[in-house]
């Protein structure tokens, strides 16, 4: 890919990834997981689908396709085998603090319950716990976050109080893993099918509708009507679904079938360096 054309999907990509970034946050996944699983992905596609007569890619081309070291392929691929590519043995700082708050000892009281702890001061102090476990983040900055999300509390004289045993800013869990899993994965899918296709008849439909000169005062029709739309729509596509599921309800064993689905979805967006524009 020319250096050009590489910098422009590039730029495509990190207008992609801030919404993502901002979700994950309010989800308690930082870089260290997101890291962890993107390069999990890119090893097993490189494994799976650039093998040669059959069998899985081999280690140094893996390497090569991915810019990741051999020992780091052959890590991911030994999680991937054994199905535990979401198992993380690091994470995000304010996770290691309160899962530390709740199991170093010398942060416990005799019945084993995290103690209320004075900012700083001689051990056991907030500020002892933070330079303990969170590497090179100032505990002033570490008691900001954790108090943002509720995950602490503080009193009068500043001691600090946990609140939580798992750092989740947001319980968006079932929410995030149906947008994951059907609407995005979905939607890459698509992107993915139709750069790969070389006939124009064989790609799938993706189109989008939008203008960027709606006001502000009418953004709440605009939403109202595009969501009835929608859903009439999505009914429809539905309802065709459930035709086929129903004609072919007593398939005998052994029949093939694909998962198919249409997905629709609305968007608002005042951020200026996201802006659609006219081809």
């Amino acid at each position: 890919m020319p250096e050009n054309s590489k910098n422009i999907v590039l730029l495509a990509l990190l207008k992609v990834l801030r919404p993502i970034a901002r979700f994950l946050m309010k989800s308690g996944i930082g870089y260290r997981e997101f890291s962890e699983i993107g390069k999990s992905a890119f090893v097993d596609v490189a494994t799976s689908d650039y093998g040669l007569r059959g069998r899985p890619t081999n280690i140094s081309r893996v390497a090569v396709m991915t810019g990741l070291t051999r020992k780091e392929v052959r890590r991911l691929r030994d999680k991937i085998s054994s199905g535990n590519q979401v198992d993380m043995a690091r994470v995000i700082p304010p996770a290691e603090i309160l899962s530390r708050w709740h199991s170093d000892s010398d942060y416990l009281d005799s019945a084993g319950r995290p103690l209320t702890l004075e900012f700083g001061g001689a051990t056991p102090s907030f500020a002892g716990l933070v330079k303990k476990y969170g590497g090179d983040i100032p505990p002033g900055a570490m008691r900001t976050e954790l108090k943002r999300v509720g995950a602490v509390t503080d009193d009068d004289s500043g001691r600090l109080t946990v609140q939580m045993k798992f750092f989740r800013p947001f319980d968006l869990d079932e929410q995030m893993s149906r947008a994951l899993s059907q609407a995005m994965y979905g939607l890459a899918l698509n992107i993915d099918h139709n750069i790969a296709t070389r006939d124009r008849s064989e790609t799938w439909v993706e189109r989008t509708a939008y203008s960027a000169r709606i006001r502000h005062e009418d953004n709440t029709r605009v939403r109202r009507i595009s969501q009835d739309r929608a859903i009439e729509f999505v009914e429809s596509v539905s309802d065709l679904f459930s035709a086929y599921e129903t004609i072919y309800s007593d398939d005998e064993p052994g029949t093939e079938s694909s998962t198919v689905g249409v997905g629709v979805y609305y968007f608002e967006t005042d951020e200026q360096d996201t802006a659609f524009t006219k081809a």
